[in-house]
């Protein structure tokens, strides 16, 4: 070998193993691995729910479209005739370590406060669906089994809960972000190493152009596993406690400014901008913030603030008085619906192992 190649080589391989996050990242590696394995090997039992349950997960961390995705899922699968239920473990609740009927179908029954953000978003945005959310989500099914009569259980970011037997795991992969730059916490994006998609069923493009018609990435071709497309796409705009709706289009060259506690603000920044919209202006905090009225206080009364329908959930209306603050409502629009809900079902007709 050329001296100045082994010489470029050993210096990369010196930056690696030099690298102050290689140590976390191996440690937090080998943790997923060996308890995806524990759980795979039955080294640790799993609990088999008296329903059929579909886990939507993802590999990164956060705002890979999760939760829009479970939306979509349950109204298209009641839609459908079928008895669904939503089950989230919700984050920063506090009554998180406690068993929430979050809605019966009918009526929103916590707050945020209560049990965080996206089981109330859920709640409010799939009617006639219940939600439930708490820690426990063994004891979560079989309260909407019992209550609810619930054939089909969809747990929110499901795909690292090991304890409970699914019948379908799906994964979803923001189409613009994909896997970062490959490395595990806390070096990169990714809760466990890409390796854990043998485990999975389906893989769902989310964040993708609704007329996607380009060939999917082939690096998960050795995975062997169906693709669908799933773009989630801004819908309407909403003044927030009001009932005026507008739409998105609207934006096209008008200055907003952006309010988001999101697991990737920048992403709605590109949003708003895809739109039209110049972004002159921009508030953001850490994802699942629990807005205090004093956030608000800061903001610039002058200036039309957008903001995501999951933060939405947390501003009291009246909180805003002075403001205008409108919200971007988005959702799954698939040209792929009837292949996904055809698979699905026929998926969920084979048995329970």
């Amino acid at each position: 070998m050329p001296d100045a190649l082994w010489t470029v080589r050993e210096s990369a391989l010196r930056r690696v193993l030099l690298s102050p996050l290689l140590v976390p990242e191996l440690c937090y590696r080998v943790g997923a691995w060996s308890h995806r394995r524990c759980y795979r090997w039955g080294l640790m039992r799993r609990a088999r729910l008296p329903a059929k349950v579909i886990a939507v997960g993802n590999l990164t961390v956060g705002g890979s479209g999760k939760t829009p995705l479970v939306g979509w899922l349950a109204r298209e699968l009641a839609a459908r005739g079928r008895n669904v239920a939503i089950l989230s473990r919700g984050v920063r609740g506090a009554r998180s370590r406690s068993v929430n009927v979050v809605s019966d179908g009918d009526h929103v029954l916590c707050s945020p406060v209560d049990v965080g953000d996206e089981p109330v978003l859920l709640a409010g945005t799939v009617p006639g669906v219940p939600v439930l959310a708490g820690y426990n989500r063994v004891a979560l099914g079989l309260r909407a089994a019992a209550l609810y009569g619930a054939e089909i259980l969809l747990l929110d970011d499901g795909f690292q809960h090991h304890r409970l037997k699914r019948d379908l795991n799906l994964v979803c992969i923001d189409a613009q972000v994909g896997f970062g730059n490959g490395h595990v916490l806390p070096r990169g994006p990714l809760r466990e190493p890409v390796s854990a998609l043998r485990d999975a069923d389906a893989v769902f493009w989310t964040r993708s152009s609704p007329d996607a018609t380009d060939p999917l990435p082939e690096h998960l071709l050795e995975f062997d596993l169906p693709q669908f497309v799933a773009p989630i796409v801004p819908t309407q705009l909403r003044r927030l406690g009001g009932l005026e709706l507008e739409s998105p289009d609207t934006l096209d060259g008008q200055d907003v400014a952006a309010l988001a506690a999101v697991a990737r603000p920048a992403a709605f920044r590109r949003a708003l901008e895809n739109l039209g919209a110049r972004v002159v202006a921009e508030r953001s905090f850490g994802d699942h913030h629990l807005y205090r009225r004093s956030d608000l206080d800061s903001l610039d009364r002058k200036l039309r603030w957008i903001t995501t329908a999951k933060d939405a959930v947390k501003i009291p209306p009246h909180w805003a008085e002075g403001l205008r603050i409108d919200v971007l409502e988005e959702e799954v629009q698939t040209p792929d619906r009837v292949a996904i809900l055809d698979w699905i079902a026929a998926e969920l007709e084979k048995p329970s192992i």
